[in-house]
């Protein structure tokens, strides 16, 4: 779609009063010779900071580029040190896919205490998991009794995708093993260009591709999936077999890259009776 001129000035207004609010020492550059005739960086600055000419640069501010691309965005938000806001206004300014921008939190600046605490409030399993890293952050305790003792698993381990490929005793416990193991290669493939820049994320992938087999060949299949609900089935030691939906809710505290995946008993089966129980004897 045609930006138009009111998207046009705004975005230049956006990106002049961002560069005007930041010294060069503040942007770790020494300022170039001259009178400045503004405060902050001079655009010269901003596209040297951006790996950009100065003529483009000059030409977003004055409305004059009307597609720039994530890429250019990205790069010019990381040098005007945008915030996680001002990353995603600076994106729908330009019309773009905010939801492809490097904007993800750090893991530093995760709140793992309140994720804690929100999986706790759940009486079914439920973890969130940090899509960019695969590493899942929080979990309640239905999970680790269900699903997997995450809190005994390395955390560069402990991510689902990794557990259905590479751990044993999680794949003989799965009952649909297969089915939900396609899905799952199918949503990191539909997800990967988004990915492929983080080294964690590559490292995870190579892993896969040189550890399993199977997901190799799943990977070879080229199918593409996003979030859905998707069933699964599980046998616990006692021989119990308990089937969930597993939901998901993507943007938490405004970071898209937090996913919360609750697993909800299937209602014609009594898995929710039996996860009462369950539950029941571990407080015992």
């Amino acid at each position: 779609m045609k930006t138009t001129p009111h998207m046009q000035s705004s975005l230049g207004q956006f990106l002049k009063s961002r560069r005007e609010r930041l010294q060069p020492s503040m942007a770790g550059i020494s300022p170039l010779p001259g009178r400045r005739r503004t405060p902050g960086l001079r655009r010269e600055e901003v596209a040297y900071l951006a790996n950009i000419s100065v003529t483009y640069y000059t030409w977003l501010e004055q409305g004059r580029e009307t597609t720039p691309s994530q890429e250019v965005l990205t790069s010019i938000g990381k040098a005007l040190q945008l915030s996680t806001d001002e990353f995603q206004h600076l994106f729908q300014l330009a019309n773009g896919d905010i939801s492809r921008a490097n904007t993800s939190q750090s893991e530093k600046d995760i709140d793992r205490f309140v994720l804690q605490k929100l999986v706790e409030q759940f009486q079914y399993p439920s973890f969130i998991s940090n899509e960019e890293t695969g590493v899942i952050t929080a979990w309640n305790r239905s999970a680790e009794l269900v699903i997997a003792d995450f809190g005994s698993i390395p955390e560069e381990e402990r991510n689902l995708i990794q557990l259905i490929f590479l751990n044993p005793d999680y794949r003989r416990r799965l009952e649909n093993w297969e089915s939900l193991a396609r899905y799952s290669t199918a949503f990191m493939r539909a997800n990967f260009d988004r990915y492929k820049d983080n080294p964690v994320f590559m490292e995870r992938f190579k892993q896969l591709l040189r550890d399993s087999e199977d997901f190799a060949r799943f990977w070879d299949l080229f199918e593409i999936q996003q979030k859905r609900v998707t069933r699964a089935a599980y046998f616990l030691p006692d021989g119990q077999r308990m089937d969930f939906e597993i939901h998901s809710a993507t943007g938490i505290d405004n970071d898209p890259n937090l996913h919360w995946c609750i697993f909800m008993p299937v209602a014609t089966t009594n898995t929710e009776e039996q996860l009462i129980r369950l539950l029941e004897k571990d407080k015992e």
